[in-house]
């Protein structure tokens, strides 16, 4: 399986050497690229992201320099061929194409998406110079052609490619927005993307273009907070939170992640009731925790899914004009795991807040 990987890797990488630098898009998409600065996308390598370095350090590849992470980290890079390989070639931080990351040419010539059990793998075009797009009102550019029929990008799912699903050697599917690979029903951009005000060039004025700082757990995830719904329902004897998902997918995709649901009761501004509920996915061996590419089991799931209601019921009796404040939140990395990697970060373990909502008892 490793082998048919790195055969399909290459060919897909065959033309990824000449890609076209990220600053080279700023000239005429401005607004596009500062958007792009502040994504996940931009800062998506070992030497920008924190997390993703401990990770690789960690992981068996790193003692073989065979940096299989390239394939989405750094897809772009003019020496992705070598990086993949088991040959002690690793990211070089001197190298302006593995700087720019999952970069603007590379998402915008993919042509295709190969579909594979293990993980799905990105058909790259072999024009230099002909993106993707889906504007049909678009202007003939000086720079570039402009290519409006690709299936992938009309869509809204060129970003399964990457986004997908990722089996590790046991099988295990260790991430996934799409665990059964149902590519034609997937839309990512319009969550994930959605129209914003700002003209997409300066070649021509519009009063919208798609959002390019991807939100998501990394960043803009207040764009994402209209799809969960926090409900409060008052009894008698105590009282209910439901979380309810409107998301096609899980709240959280990877394992490292840790999601939580917060309840406070606060009477005459004094906490008179608090509970916190663990949302998580845990993958391991025989029952106990193990990292990604050594888990054959998912050891526990209370992960909030696609399209799931989650009803906590608390037995607290509530007097009117009760507060009860409700925070759906996360963390990038689970706490034990962020100490187990040696990360030290504070952004991978700090509480983000998703969600907020306050409820007075009448």
């Amino acid at each position: 399986m490793n082998r048919v990987w790195l055969l399909v890797a290459t060919a897909c990488a065959l033309f990824a050497s000449h890609f076209a630098p990220n600053s080279a898009c700023k000239e005429c998409h401005p607004l596009i690229y500062k958007e792009y600065q502040t994504s996940q996308h931009a800062n998506a390598t070992i030497f920008k992201d924190p997390i993703h370095a401990a990770v690789w350090k960690k992981n068996p590849l790193h003692k073989k320099g065979a940096y299989k992470c390239a394939k989405c980290h750094t897809p772009a890079a003019k020496n992705f061929k070598q990086l993949i390989q088991p040959n002690g070639i690793g990211p070089d931080p001197k190298d302006p194409t593995q700087n720019d990351a999952v970069a603007c040419a590379y998402c915008h010539r993919i042509k295709a998406i190969k579909e594979d059990l293990k993980t799905n793998h990105n058909i790259i075009s072999k024009t230099p110079k002909k993106y993707f797009g889906t504007r049909k009102d678009h202007i003939k550019s000086p720079f570039h052609e402009i290519d409006t029929s690709n299936k992938r990008f009309l869509q809204g799912n060129v970003c399964m490619g990457c986004h997908s699903h990722k089996r590790n050697k046991f099988g295990l599917n260790v991430c996934s927005t799409n665990p059964h690979r149902e590519i034609e029903n997937a839309n990512c951009v319009s969550c994930h993307m959605p129209k914003i005000a700002g003209s997409v060039s300066t070649l021509k004025k519009r009063k919208t273009h798609a959002f390019h700082g991807f939100a998501g757990a990394h960043s803009h995830n207040k764009m994402l907070a209209q799809y969960v719904d926090i409900e409060f329902l008052p009894h008698l004897k105590g009282f209910e939170i439901a979380i309810n998902s409107k998301l096609p997918h899980d709240l959280l995709l990877h394992p490292a992640r840790v999601a939580f649901v917060k309840t406070v009761v606060k009477r005459d501004k004094k906490t008179v009731f608090q509970k916190t509920e663990i949302l998580v996915r845990i993958l391991g061996k025989d029952g106990k925790p193990t990292p990604p590419w050594l888990a054959q089991e998912v050891v526990k799931d209370t992960m909030l899914k696609a399209n799931e209601k989650k009803v906590f019921k608390y037995g607290f009796a509530l007097k009117k004009a009760d507060k009860v404040i409700v925070i759906l939140g996360y963390r990038l990395v689970k706490p034990p795991l962020a100490k187990k990697l040696g990360i030290k970060a504070p952004e991978a373990t700090k509480p983000i807040i998703f969600k907020k909502a306050v409820f007075t008892v009448k």
